[in-house]
């Protein structure tokens, strides 16, 4: 009658699966801790407990006065650079090379007369109507212009060409040595402002705007939907039973339907181990600790903490 009993009232009272066929365990998570690697003090915080992020959000603030300072720095000091690198591979202005080659034509026609006023007094040199000093003045003044002619065509030609190799090569590893200070002030900058590195849920926030965050201390604690697993025991005499990607189900007090999960992980190491004789009574003691992941649209409907019973599959 009790049987019959048991039988009659088992729809009434909802069972859903022979307590022997179910395993013990809880819901697990592993938090996520989001920090900075500089101390500061929080100036904004954009989330609060519970509320749902998705992966780059941004999560809090630091004051970064000296940062923005140190980049403005670079962007100015990286700018110089350029404008110095860029002029050093022009030549010089077009007014100051029209002035150079206006200075070679006044030589070239200083020349030409020098050449001719030589011929002239070489000619004379025979007759003896021109002197020794008069003959070497004229050939000195000949000379002087031959080499001004010279000197203006190479500075001309050198206004052409702009800076040396080596001048061009040390302005070039100056605007990159400028532009790697660059990108570390803005490193430095955006470490300031912290995002999510996952998606999830703001699990926790342990500081406020207003306080002093050290360095490395977490400020945010995220919980992603995949980093929320289920903690379940085997006995001994069940272990062998138990693959990784074995399916299981997870019965949660007050939902109707299990959650499907998966075996990700079995401990190699037995809990409540006897302290040195393994009997077959002992053996029975022994149990096992196990995993079983979630998709994500199943893992946020569990919560850290709470009691689950699991079947294998």
């Amino acid at each position: 009658m009790l049987l019959l009993l048991a039988a009659a009232t088992c729809p009434l009272t909802g069972c859903r699966e022979p307590r022997a066929d179910l395993l013990q365990g809880y819901v697990e998570g592993e938090f996520l801790y989001v920090g900075a690697p500089r101390a500061g003090q929080i100036v904004a915080l954009a989330v609060a407990r519970g509320t749902q992020v998705k992966k780059g959000d941004l999560l809090f603030a630091l004051e970064d006065t000296s940062e923005q300072a140190a980049e403005s720095e670079a962007h100015e000091r990286l700018a110089e650079a350029r404008a110095r690198l860029a002029d050093a591979r022009k030549g010089r202005r077009p007014s100051e090379i029209e002035s150079l080659e206006a200075q070679l034509k006044q030589a070239q026609a200083a020349l030409a007369l020098s050449e001719r006023e030589m011929a002239r007094i070489e000619r004379l040199v025979g007759t003896g109507s021109v002197t020794e000093e008069e003959f070497d003045r004229v050939r000195s003044s000949f000379d002087q212009n031959r080499q001004r002619v010279a000197q203006l065509l190479a500075d001309v030609e050198t206004a052409r060409l702009g800076a040396r190799v080596d001048q061009i090569a040390a302005a070039e590893a100056n605007v990159a040595a400028l532009e790697a200070a660059l990108e570390r002030a803005q490193w430095e900058l955006n470490e300031r402002r912290q995002t999510a590195p996952r998606s999830g849920m703001t699990f926790d926030v342990l500081y406020r705007p207003g306080e002093w965050a050290p360095a490395g201390s977490p400020v945010v604690a995220l919980l992603p939907p995949e980093n929320i697993k289920v903690r379940f025991f085997v006995p001994e005499p069940r272990i062998g039973e138990v693959r990784v990607g074995d399916e299981v189900r997870v019965f949660v007090d007050g939902v109707p339907e299990p959650a499907a999960g998966r075996v990700s992980f079995i401990s190699p190491r037995a809990e409540y181990t006897p302290p040195v004789i393994y009997s077959r009574q002992s053996r029975q003691k022994l149990v096992f600790m196990v995993e079983a992941a979630f998709e994500p649209e199943v893992a946020e409907t569990l919560h850290p903490g709470q009691p689950v019973d699991v079947r294998l599959r």
